[in-house]
């Protein structure tokens, strides 16, 4: 099936791949990825979604990823508009969804300045999707009454970062889920910070490739965080979860492992 290209208003769509899994793409998602005769495609994009393109389409990998080299963000925006410009039917395939750290906000805005059309069709986050495995709620009548999402890592040279300290007594006062991306390498300066906040024991929970096959995770209280991370070799891409939703799975695998010690 081949695609022409198009002669109307230069338009990109953010198309959201989800967290990895092909199920898991919107149908708006496979029909916008079909169509398109360029993508720029994500690091973490499986090929299994790749798969879903035209054979005919123009794939181009502008991979980014943490503590990895990795295309520069004016490049990848002043590519997207050359082939918009050009006429392309330009999809910009994220991992996860495009408004959830995925710059879709910067890139927007950029193209939208020179006259380009944009649309943003979303995906599932990891951060949704990762707990939603383990069986575990975001929100829940009796745990948690909100969900925040918020990066662990700041953009490089940033003087603004996060007031951990105070976050985490707003976490504890208003019984917020802390779901945090990008935070595996700082994980012992979060433990250090959320503990001014919330209670040793807070459940946590480390999902790493979420939806993936290689999909696995530890569970664990605040204070053993670290610890934890280092001692499973946990490393990203991996969501941190953090919040009394996770109680019951972590009581159930302490269960588990009083079981396997009783032996």
């Amino acid at each position: 099936m081949t695609h022409s290209k198009t002669h109307a208003q230069p338009h990109v769509a953010l198309v959201g791949a989800g967290p990895g899994d092909p199920e898991l793409l919107t149908l708006k998602a496979v029909k916008a990825i079909a169509a398109a005769t360029v993508l720029l495609v994500d690091d973490l994009v499986s090929d299994a979604i790749v798969a879903y393109a035209s054979s005919t389409a123009r794939i181009i990998y502008v991979g980014k990823r943490g503590g990895c080299k990795s295309t520069p963000q004016a490049f990848i925006e002043k590519l997207m508009l050359q082939e918009a410009l050009g006429g392309e039917n330009v999809v910009r395939l994220k991992g996860g969804d495009p408004f959830i750290f995925g710059r879709g906000g910067e890139e927007v805005e950029h193209l939208r300045a020179q006259g380009v059309k944009v649309t943003v069709i979303n995906g599932i986050t990891a951060g949704l999707a990762g707990v939603t495995s383990l069986g575990v709620p975001l929100t829940h009548r009796t745990h948690a009454h909100g969900v925040l999402f918020i990066t662990g890592h700041a953009k490089q040279g940033a003087t603004d970062t996060v007031d951990w300290t105070g976050l985490s007594r707003t976490a504890a006062q208003a019984k917020l889920t802390l779901v945090i991306y990008m935070g595996m390498h700082g994980a012992a300066q979060l433990q250090e910070a959320l503990l001014h906040g919330l209670s040793p024991h807070t459940p946590v929970a480390v999902i790493q490739h979420v939806s993936l096959p290689t999909q696995r995770h530890v569970v664990c209280t605040l204070d053993e965080l670290h610890n934890t991370v280092v001692q499973n070799q946990m490393a990203s891409p991996s969501v941190i979860v953090v919040g009394d939703v996770i109680l019951g799975l972590l009581q159930l695998e302490q269960s588990n492992q009083r079981l396997v010690a009783a032996g």
